[in-house]
């Protein structure tokens, strides 16, 4: 499974489809018409003939295997891409007003954050908590390693985190 490795796609704000059952057909299908590169660690999916482009992730951690699609693709880290989609669903994210998150987001959250991003089609709110912080950090230890100096390229405005429960539209 590589759901790591696609939510770490999608922090770093590339358009990433992630499928947890999807049967061998139907995903070949959807990769086909998609125009996308399949990111698979399935070597029965790799033996299909014409399966069109694809990546064979040959690591079992999740950072080695971002690692190894960084490199394999020369994809820049960019900090203004950072947290700008849904990390559940891996929609684009739009800014959202303060009156449009009262009373979805937890009280103390909301009386202590200014901005907040939200998704149109599963209704997460996200705002710049710890979760934020942590990313970043792992993003600054990691990055050098790929040559891509994190500390240098990410605004400070970027916003993550991911809502709670309650964060769905009702």
């Amino acid at each position: 499974m590589l759901g790591r490795l696609a939510r770490w796609l999608r922090i770093l704000g590339l358009d990433t489809w992630y499928f947890r059952q999807m049967h061998d057909r139907d995903l070949v299908a959807a990769h086909r018409q998609s125009g996308r590169v399949l990111l698979t660690r399935d070597t029965g999916l790799l033996r299909i003939k014409g399966l069109g482009p694809h990546l064979e992730i040959r690591f079992d951690r999740w950072d080695a295997q971002l690692r190894q699609v960084l490199d394999a693709y020369s994809l820049p880290v960019e900090g203004e891409r950072l947290f700008s989609r849904c990390l559940q669903c891996n929609r684009p994210l739009r800014d959202l007003t303060l009156r449009e998150v009262q009373g979805k987001v937890p009280d103390f959250v909301f009386s202590s954050h200014q901005r907040y991003r939200g998704c149109t089609c599963c209704g997460k709110i996200f705002w710049q908590g710890s979760h934020r912080r942590r990313v970043l950090q792992v993003l600054a230890e990691f990055c050098p390693q790929v040559g891509v100096p994190v500390e240098s390229r990410i605004r400070d405005d970027s916003c993550a985190r991911t809502g709670f429960p309650e964060n769905r539209p009702k």
